[in-house]
């Protein structure tokens, strides 16, 4: 070292020192980089723990609803093929005694033949007490011909011997039917309103048996006495079949107690029809218990207490368990009478329970009361196949309706979302973790790294130190100082390059330093900008397409349900729609207000996210209209157009839309607006275009179009198709670079004319996607079948 050489020097800590500053902004500089990295970190997991959280309980809770839904559709399809089972057996022994009624000469011979063989038919004997005849046990069915059926010496008139030899062929088919298939309480057969003779298997005392039973049966005709009005009903059907609440000639009657057993029990009748089907000629019928039923109710398990019940249309639950029963909040008043019915419940949830239609299938939340408060729980309806149903119920009888029942399954939400409430107490518990692992390990980096710092701002500012001082000598232009510096490190590189610098000329390198100093600036400021204005743009990218995709799901929340489609019980209508951009400017839609249904197709100009909002706008304008009860296609087109034509202009938009409405009302379609072509596909397979560039103008044009609306009559017959379509579906191209054109997709729509409209839509678009193959879809597709049925 030579005598101008420094030593480094001992640094001292002094506020305003150099390793004081240098304590302080790097420490700052690191405490505030570890509070920030680490709050940011505990923010992103306590984020991610809230979205798993939902994402979570979205999932598990669709999962549940859909499981429930189909458990109870399950449910009901094994009821409904109970009951379909038992209606087969007695359309088996209606068929086959309507054969016999049907060829009167194989009827009476065999009548005849089968009253010699004993096997088959035993003697009357007449009971003078009750004044009725009866056969004796040993035949297949017990047959007793009633008192008022008699004549003045208490002998059977011709007829009325006839009809009981004529019916012996039940002793056939009877105890067959009642043999097989389900368990059926007996099979019978009852004789025409002239001569109401009752034969039933197996063999039971029913002469004493209805005496005891039913006081003053024997002085009142059997229909008057036990089904008033329901035979008169039948013969109504024969007049009208059009009469028939459901089609088919089964008719049940209502759940009532057994005389005989006291059991709970349903009766299946089927009418035999005379010859000519003028009149009836007898009536067979079986009694099913509910024991059946019951049974696939009641062996229904969810969860740890959940249950099953099945309901008729009134609110009366015929089968459900006792527990089950507890929590429903029912029970049977009077024990002459089956009377469990929702309405009277002690809970008002459970009294207010919808069981039309719209709730078909549908979970719903209710709250029941119970011991420990208020409890929620989860419903599902789901109805059965409808009947024919005749009211045993006082007061209610006749005439001949339509029933549908419904399963209902009941379960807590503790219970069916438990799994749910198991994984988010989880995430909760990995999320409190994680933050306090987080939290040690930002507590310990901040000691090692302030024991770090604190270590090696002493080293640096020993050779700092030194560097200062040949500084202040080198300022006082004592350019032979030199500085001694032994560490490796970068102080020590520095020391080196100030000991080359003092041999230079103190001013040019000053000012050297200075304007390195200005120019790195400048980089780093411009280098922030690039980053910031970056950061903003990956930001912006986000949120367009966060909003492209709610955009698309209001889209597709605002189209038809299928529930609202098959509420409309004179049309079949199927729809399809796959926008060409994650918005679509294609439009359809199905409005019901009434009577009236309106159906609506239209193409807003171009696609994207415009284009979607133009069609949001345009399904708003024709709701709201609908539901003010416009009813005249032209004003309703015009009053649109109005409204959508302020709106594109305060938006300041080029966009404009062809649209056209077909209104369905009384069994008559009015076409109006101008847009593609309107293809009707008759029953017999006859093709129809009409087209529509005389019924209006594109929408959103001019303010006032109505002088250019015209509307349309197209007649619509049972079994005729309408099919709408938008350009995407006629302008698709194939791999030979030709559209799909309109002869094609009439052609794919006459070969399926006879099908569902559901069946005809998905075969019209298999056809459109198989022409297209892997080609990019450019324009939005929209289809849409309506089918008279």
């Amino acid at each position: 070292m030579t005598d101008s050489a420094l030593p480094p020097s001992r640094p001292v800590l002094r506020l305003n020192s150099f390793r004081a500053k240098f304590l302080l902004i790097v420490g700052g500089a690191v405490l505030f980089d570890l509070m920030i990295g680490g709050g940011i970190a505990i923010w992103n997991v306590n984020r991610l723990s809230n979205d798993a959280t939902q994402q979570v309980g979205v999932g598990l809770t669709k999962a549940t609803s859909e499981y429930l839904q189909k458990y109870a559709e399950s449910t009901a399809e094994r009821t409904n093929l109970l009951i379909d089972r038992i209606h087969t057996e007695v359309d088996i022994l209606a068929g086959s005694m309507q054969s016999l009624v049907d060829h009167p000469q194989v009827k009476t011979a065999l009548g005849e033949v089968l009253e010699q063989d004993p096997s088959f038919s035993t003697p009357l004997a007449y009971n003078s007490a009750s004044d009725w005849w009866q056969n004796q046990p040993g035949e297949a069915s017990a047959v007793t011909v009633w008192g008022y059926l008699l004549d003045a010496s208490r002998k059977l008139p011709p007829d009325v011997a006839a009809e009981v030899r004529d019916s012996t062929a039940f002793n056939i088919f009877g105890p067959a039917v009642q043999a097989a298939g389900t368990r059926k309480l007996q099979v019978y057969y009852m004789g025409p309103k002239r001569a109401p003779i009752l034969r039933s298997t197996p063999y039971t005392n029913q002469g004493a048996t209805f005496d005891r039973v039913y006081p003053g049966h024997n002085q009142t005709n059997w229909w008057d006495f036990f089904f008033p009005d329901l035979y008169e009903d039948w013969q109504e059907w024969i007049k009208d079949p059009s009469s028939r609440p459901v089609i088919g000639d089964i008719t049940t009657l209502s759940p009532y107690m057994d005389g005989v057993t006291g059991k709970l029990i349903v009766s299946f009748f089927h009418p035999v029809w005379t010859k000519d089907r003028k009149d009836i000629s007898g009536v067979v019928g079986a009694d099913l218990t509910l024991d059946q039923m019951a049974d696939i109710v009641e062996s229904v398990r969810i969860a740890d207490t959940g249950f099953a019940f099945l309901a008729m249309s009134n609110g009366n639950v015929l089968a459900v368990s006792p527990d089950g029963e507890k929590t429903l909040g029912i029970k049977n008043s009077e024990p002459s009478v089956f009377d469990r019915s929702l309405r009277k419940s002690r809970q008002p949830a459970i009294a207010a329970l919808p069981l039309g239609l719209d709730n078909d299938g549908i979970v719903q939340h209710i709250n029941l009361d119970q011991q420990v408060g208020s409890v929620p729980y989860v419903v599902v309806l789901k109805k059965l196949k409808p009947t024919n149903l005749w009211s045993a119920e006082p007061g209610s009888r006749g005439p001949v309706r339509r029933e549908a029942m419904s399963i209902g399954m009941v379960v807590p939400e503790r219970e069916i979302y438990a799994s749910l409430l198991a994984a988010q107490q989880s995430i909760s518990r990995a999320t409190s973790r994680i933050i306090t692992y987080q939290i040690i390990a930002i507590l310990v980096s901040l000691v090692i790294v302030f024991a770090a710092v604190f270590g090696i701002s002493k080293r640096i500012t020993a050779g700092l130190s030194s560097l200062a001082s040949a500084a202040k000598r080198l300022q006082a232009k004592d350019y032979s100082v030199r500085v001694d510096i032994p560490t490796r490190d970068e102080v020590g590189e520095v020391g080196t390059a100030f000991n080359r610098m003092a041999e230079q000329i103190s001013f040019h390198t000053e000012n050297l330093e200075q304007l390195v100093d200005e120019r790195t600036q400048e980089l780093e400021h411009a280098n922030e900008e690039i980053l910031e204005l970056n950061d903003k743009l990956r930001d912006e990218n986000v949120r367009l397409g966060a909003e492209l995709d709610v955009a698309r799901q209001i889209q597709m929340m605002v189209l038809p349900k299928p529930h609202e489609l098959e509420a409309i019980t004179s049309l079949e209508i199927a729809a399809y729609m796959r926008p060409a951009d994650e918005v679509g400017g294609d439009y359809y839609d199905v409005l019901q207000n009434g009577s009236r249904v309106k159906i609506g197709i239209g193409d807003v100009t171009g696609h994207g996210l415009e284009s979607g909002v133009l069609m949001l706008m345009v399904q708003s304008v024709a709701r709201a209209l609908l539901e003010t009860g416009e009813g005249d296609p032209r004003r309703f087109l015009d009053r649109l157009n109005r409204a959508i034509f302020k709106n594109i202009e305060r938006t300041n938009s080029d966009k404009s839309l062809s649209l056209a409405f077909l209104d369905f009302e009384n069994e008559r379609v009015i076409l109006s607006g101008q847009h593609e072509d309107v293809l009707v596909i008759r029953a017999d397979g006859e093709v129809e275009r009409i087209e529509t560039l005389d019924l209006g103008l594109p929408v959103g044009l001019e303010q006032d179009i109505s002088p250019f609306v015209a509307t349309r009559d197209i007649r619509f017959d049972s079994g005729d198709v309408i099919v709408l379509h938008t350009d995407g579906v006629t302008e698709a191209t194939g791999s030979d670079g030709k559209l799909f054109g309109l002869n094609r997709l009439c052609e794919s729509a006459r070969l399926r004319h006879g099908r569902t409209a559901e069946e005809i839509k998905s075969g019209i678009v298999d056809d459109l996607m198989s022409y297209i193959g892997s080609r990019k879809i450019h324009d939005d597709i929209t289809l849409l079948v309506m089918k008279h049925r």
